[in-house]
């Protein structure tokens, strides 16, 4: 489980909204020197806030501004990585050799190989999107709470 502590910045009826510095990643990462993510956060000191459902704790005892840690599955960040960035590449690809086979006889087969490219890519990513649409509140893909940490 990676977990991650952050701030909780509103309260609904079915979870919470975190704040978090993301940083635990940051650490143990060997490219934390050279890596722009990294950078851009000490530089700004952007936050991302997350919705998370109630994983361990009670809702009722959480409190604006308090502190909490939340986590979510390694094999979802993994499989979550895989679909996003796996998955319009292959489209692009599929598209582009699709294209190319179909326009074989055509003088402007470039441009038709390149459209067919950038129109699996465009596939790919809607699917990327309404698979993130159908999941939004998938329990098993969702980031929980795990702890409230004393303020």
């Amino acid at each position: 489980m990676i977990k991650e502590t952050g701030r909780v910045v509103a309260i609904e009826e079915d979870g919470v909204w975190v704040e978090t510095i993301q940083q635990s990643a940051c650490q143990t990462c060997v490219a934390e020197k050279g890596c722009g993510q990294s950078l851009i956060a000490k530089m700004t000191g952007k936050t991302t806030a997350i919705r998370v459902l109630p994983g361990h704790c009670d809702l009722s005892l959480i409190g604006r501004d308090d502190r909490v840690v939340i986590g979510i599955p390694e094999h979802v960040v993994v499989s979550g990585t895989l679909l996003i960035y796996l998955l319009p590449l292959l489209t692009m690809i599929s598209g582009a050799l699709l294209f190319d086979f179909l326009a074989t006889t055509s003088t402007a087969s470039d441009i038709y190989t390149a459209l067919g490219g950038l129109l699996g890519l465009v596939t790919g990513g809607l699917i990327v999107r309404g698979h993130s649409h159908l999941n939004r509140n998938n329990l098993d893909v969702q980031p929980m709470l795990i702890e409230q940490l004393p303020s």
